[in-house]
């Protein structure tokens, strides 16, 4: 064998390898913009509303565990919702260990509007998450009004004043048990732009909107923050028990309530915005470590196939337009360039959306890296038992749904 490399069949092998490779990202890529629900478009908002002649009631539930940081900057907007019907506030303190109750009803007293209940259910019992076992309290608060519709908020969500009515219009108009909105979140730091506008086209890529909202589909899924839930249906699917374990709470929920025969809607908000900052990796990090091992269901197969997904689209472009021209091979470079070409394109649209320039788009295959650590982390942390953890608790077995029955 030659010194000086390897014979000209070995370069035309390994060549061939990159540009089959490719191809393959290549044609995955086209399939996934024109077959995977164009869960790349960002037009998918509150669908055409009507005004009920009379508004029902509704209670919110807001799970709070040590939120005094972000609650001024969301409480406020959840009082002063300019809802026509009877409408109500739930805020259930988690055991908050930094005053998060007392500032609650502090900012109520000072700001005024909707009635708000602060309340301490204690520390959950076996077999339930934290954040759950508050929604559980607070729904029981809320049965007592015997509510039409439960919003189900996150603490660090702030509401445009019409957010309400227009979901719960929206709700009526459409015969939808749940309508969920993905909050905007916060972008503002370096790493907030590169990781967090990927987090939601991901999501989407997983779970097209488009399917959620379409009868006769299994496709479900719900943005945590906010979740408006007839209460007839919450009890059908016997939520929030039937997915009292689950750490990934929201998609748990709609699945739940999809399987009892009731229809789900979820997309973008226009003014729903989350206040939570992440501004340094190792918060993001530890935001999609949290529960990223128990999308895949805790399964090695899964996450092996994910790691193998995650490289052949994202990273095997770049890499075959580095190497193609390295190696001389038009082809490699054209395939790659191809779906490099395609991957940032779909993405735009999120960038704009969250309105970011657009010469990050290209820069998708390193944040997909990163994702692609982080999952490799999560399956890390749950194999040394650490487990998922929400505000200082760490759960064994997170997102183990029990079984119906």
């Amino acid at each position: 064998m030659s010194r000086f490399g390897p014979p000209p069949w070995g370069r035309l092998r390994q060549v061939s390898a990159i540009v089959w490779s490719a191809a393959g990202s290549l044609a995955a890529w086209g399939w996934l913009l024109l077959c995977q629900g164009f869960f790349w478009r960002t037009d998918v908002r509150l669908p055409p509303s009507r005004d009920p002649e009379t508004w029902p009631s509704v209670c919110v539930v807001v799970p709070a565990r040590d939120e005094a940081a972000v609650l001024p900057a969301s409480l406020p907007s959840l009082l002063a919702q300019d809802y026509p019907g009877r409408a109500e506030v739930f805020l259930v303190d988690d055991g908050s260990t930094d005053g998060t109750g007392e500032l609650a009803r502090e900012l109520a007293d000072r700001h005024g509007g909707l009635p708000l209940t602060v309340d301490f259910p204690g520390e959950p019992p076996a077999g339930w998450t934290g954040k759950l076992w508050a929604v559980r309290h607070g729904v029981g608060l809320a049965r007592a009004r015997d509510p039409e519709y439960l919003l189900l908020t996150d603490a660090d969500i702030a509401h445009a004043p019409d957010g309400l009515r227009r979901l719960v219009a929206a709700a009526r108009t459409g015969g939808f048990d749940v309508v969920s909105q993905m909050a905007r979140l916060r972008v503002e730091s370096l790493w907030e732009r590169l990781v967090v506008p990927a987090f939601v086209y991901f999501f989407a890529q997983l779970y097209p909107f488009r399917r959620i909202g379409r009868e006769g589909t299994r496709t479900a899924a719900a943005a945590g923050g906010c979740v408006l839930l007839r209460a007839e249906a919450a009890g059908r699917a016997r939520i929030p028990d039937a997915i009292r374990q689950a750490v990934i709470d929201d998609v748990a929920l709609a699945r739940a309530v999809k399987r009892s025969g009731g229809r789900v809607w979820l997309g973008l908000a226009d003014r729903v915005d989350s206040v939570r900052p992440y501004p340094r990796l190792r918060d993001l990090w530890r935001m999609v470590a949290r529960s990223a091992y128990a999308q895949l269901r805790h399964s090695p197969v899964l996450l092996a196939g994910t790691v193998a997904g995650l490289t052949l689209v994202y990273l095997v472009p770049p890499v075959a337009v580095a190497a193609g021209a390295v190696a001389g091979s038009g082809a490699a470079t054209v395939l790659g360039a191809a779906a490099w070409l395609v991957m940032a394109g779909t993405y735009a649209p999120m960038l704009r959306y969250y309105r970011q320039p657009l010469w990050l788009a290209p820069l998708l295959p390193f944040t997909a890296f990163l994702y692609l650590l982080m999952t490799v982390d999560s399956a890390v942390r749950h194999h040394r038992g650490r487990g998922a953890a929400w505000k200082g608790r760490t759960y064994a077995r997170p997102d183990a749904v029990p079984d119906e029955g």
